[in-house]
This record gives C-alpha cells, sequence and structure tokens, in this order.
C-alpha cells in the first residue's frame, strides 16, 4: 500500500479494527441489533446481514464495489462505525502496525480529507469495467472511481476487498 494514499484509506483500516476484530459477529451492523421485532420483513440473512444483495453477485464482485461505493460514501460523511465495519480487516493491518484503534485513527483522517474531496466521496462511483474482479477477491484501482474530484493513485490509492464470510471488507 503506498504510503501517499488518501488518509481515510489507511485510517478506514485502522478503524475497522477495532471495531470490527471477530468479522464473524458484525457488531457494527445497525439494522439487526435496533430494529424490534415489530417489522417481520426486516429478518437479516445470517450469511449477508450488511448489504443486502443476491449471493451471485457476491461471486462476481458486485457487491464488493456496492461494498466499496458504501465506505467512500461513509467517509465523506465522517461516518465513523460504517467506515470501520468496512474496512475492518485493513485497520487491523494498519493497527498491528502501529496507528492505535480504528475509532480513534479515523476522525484525525477526516480532518486531513479536503472539504471538496469529502463532498466529492459521498456521491462517488466505481467504473466497474476498470476493476479486476474475483470469485473472493476484487480490485478498485483509484482511476476506477468517478467523482466530482479526480482521485489518484497518490491521493487515494488501489483498495482491495475481500469477500469473508460472505460479506465484502476493505483489505488492503
Amino acid at each position: 500500500m503506498s504510503a501517499r494514499m488518501l488518509p481515510f484509506l489507511a485510517v478506514g483500516a485502522a478503524l475497522l479494527i477495532s471495531s470490527c476484530s471477530g468479522e464473524s459477529g458484525g457488531t457494527a451492523s445497525p439494522a439487526p441489533s435496533t430494529a424490534p421485532a415489530s417489522s417481520s420483513a426486516a429478518q437479516p440473512s445470517p450469511s449477508t446481514s450488511a448489504a443486502p444483495s443476491s449471493s451471485a453477485a457476491e461471486s462476481t464482485g458486485g457487491d464488493a464495489v456496492e461494498r466499496y461505493e458504501a465506505f467512500m460514501h461513509a467517509a465523506g460523511k465522517e461516518d465513523l462505525a460504517t467506515v470501520c465495519e468496512i474496512a475492518g480487516p485493513a485497520a487491523k493491518q494498519a493497527e498491528d502496525q502501529g496507528m492505535g484503534p480504528c475509532e480513534k485513527t479515523m476522525p484525525m483522517a477526516f480532518k486531513l480529507i479536503s472539504p471538496t474531496q469529502k463532498k466529492a466521496l459521498q456521491t462517488a462511483t466505481v467504473d466497474r469495467s476498470k476493476i479486476k474482479d474475483g470469485a473472493k477477491k476484487v480490485e478498485i484501482p483509484a482511476s476506477a472511481v468517478k467523482a466530482s474530484v479526480k482521485f489518484t493513485d497518490s491521493d487515494l490509492g488501489d483498495a482491495v476487498m475481500e469477500n469473508r464470510g460472505g460479506k465484502w471488507y476493505v483489505v488492503d
């Protein structure tokens, strides 16, 4: 990973370390724990509680792109819980390298993102024709990010998404 990446990606990894250190527990997923039993339609599937979509999309990388877009939107909105949940494995790596827990490092990273970049991240999308997609890993180059400002390798960096237990996470 490039040392000149946009700070939210590096810090996103650190944030996820503390909030999502156990991937099977998914404690940062807001919908299942807060909804009372009044809605029978909101019963999450055990394997796909964070991003409702078809299991066929999981094997093609479609969900990976959707999760990465959710990660970018959350970073633009400074949504700490979502950023740390999606970037858990990458955050764990960063914490193991001395960056500290995600909840403490990510707010510092948010301060390093310009207001213009934050606004652009809130609606950023990924050009799927530019990704390298596999059944368990999807590589998303910075050049695939489409936003109102241009993000390059030096300020955003490439992202690697990995399918773990039916959910996609930023791992690098």
